[in-house]
Order: structure tokens, then sequence, then C-alpha cells
């Protein structure tokens, strides 16, 4: 069972680096000096994104102030080593992982059933269809939803577009107050500026393969989406 904070992601956590006290002489020492470095922010949230965390929740993991993090991922602040140790730390990562000036590419996402990054969240699981790969702003999802779940009283709204294709089960979507029931081998695509819910309506598990595909880059819709357990 997962302690609180923890993310409820079921793959395999990487190795975690016991960082030393002289790091920041580390650091120093390969000509890298946090305060001036402009990629941390961008790291930092790749970094969390990987990981399905939240800012909120790797706030909570690192003992950060989650407006703090905010700032340091939209590069308004910068980070002493101090805190980048806390964060390295939470994320499982060495304390280097934040100068990267770029990460590798690849060019297809290959994943067996049963093998794909899963997560938790209050009404399902979330399978991500593009672990490894670089999409510019496409996330596709593999979602189950539990028997009469739903999205809440509050609409959704995000950036770009959003389709929905359902796979087994029965759902409904209401976009901008207009209901639309999806059986298996019914789609839906629309514009996420709309206000939009959704529900199982079913007495039975319901699989979609959902793909949003937000404009802006530090739009998160999952995190609306998704609460996890």
């Amino acid at each position: 069972m997962a302690k609180k904070g923890e993310s409820t992601v079921s793959m395999e956590r990487p190795r975690r680096y016991r960082l030393r006290g002289d790091i920041a002489d580390q650091i120093q020492g390969v000509g890298i000096h946090p305060s001036i470095d402009p990629v941390i922010g961008r790291c930092l949230r790749e970094l969390r994104a990987r990981r399905n965390l939240s800012i909120r929740t790797l706030a909570e993991q690192s003992g950060l102030n989650a407006n703090t993090l905010s700032l340091i991922e939209n590069s308004r602040t910068s980070p002493s080593v101090s805190t980048l140790k806390q964060l390295a730390s939470a994320l499982d990562v060495p304390i280097t992982a934040f100068f990267k000036t770029g990460t590798p590419k690849n060019n297809i996402s290959y994943q067996k059933a049963g093998q794909r990054p899963r997560a938790a969240f209050t009404h399902g699981t979330l399978e991500d269809l593009g672990a490894g790969l670089t999409l510019h702003g496409v996330q596709p999802f593999l979602v189950t939803l539990k028997p009469k779940a739903n999205s809440g009283s509050t609409p959704i709204v995000h950036t770009g577009l959003e389709l929905v294709f359902c796979l087994e089960g029965h759902l409904s979507y209401t976009i901008a107050e207009q209901f639309y029931p999806l059986d298996p081998g019914d789609s839906l695509l629309f514009e996420a500026y709309l206000p939009h819910c959704w529900q199982n309506t079913g007495e039975t598990a319901a699989r979609s393969l959902l793909i949003i595909c937000p404009t802006d880059e530090n739009d998160h819709p999952t995190e609306r989406y998704f609460k996890p357990q």
C-alpha cells in the first residue's frame, strides 16, 4: 500500500542515489552552477511528468512548498543546492539530472500488455501508452473506470483537443451541456475548452482510449482528470 504522498504509478522504481554532503563541490567541479543554469526548470518538469506526479504531490514528498516548485519549473527563481538535494532525493535521481541540456528522444514506443506504466486514481486506473516517446503534447492513455464512476460536479476545461474511443462498457460525456453516450466502438473528438465531464453509466468497468492534446506546454489536464488514490 502506498504511503501518504507517494505516487501510485506501478512501474519499477529507479535506484535510489545517495547524495553526499560535498555535492555542491561536485556540481561546481563540472562547471555547473545551479543559480545561473537556465534548464533546471525544464528538467524538473520533465522528471516530475515522467513519474506522473502533480506539483502538490512532489511538494509533499520533498518537503518543499508547491509555489516554490512552480516558480522553479517556470524559471522564475533559482533553487539552492539544498533545494536540489531535496528534489533529487524525492525523485530518486542524481542531482546532475537537473542540468541535462537534452534528453534522448525515441521514435517508437512499443509496449507489451501488462508492462505499461500504470497509475491508480480515485475511480480506476490509467496506463500511459506513450511512455518513452516524445510526442510534442500528445498524451495517449488507456483508461479503466469503475462502475458508476464520474468526474465530479466541476466541469473540466483545458486547451487543445480531446479524443475518446470506447473499448468496453458504457461511457457518457457531457460537453457544453450536450449529452453524448459512448458504447464500444463509439468515438468522440472535441475542443477541450468546452466544459466537459465524464461518467461510467454501466454496472461494470469501462475501458477507453483517451488522447489529450493540450496546446499549452504548461497545461496539465491529467491533474484535473485523474486524482490519485
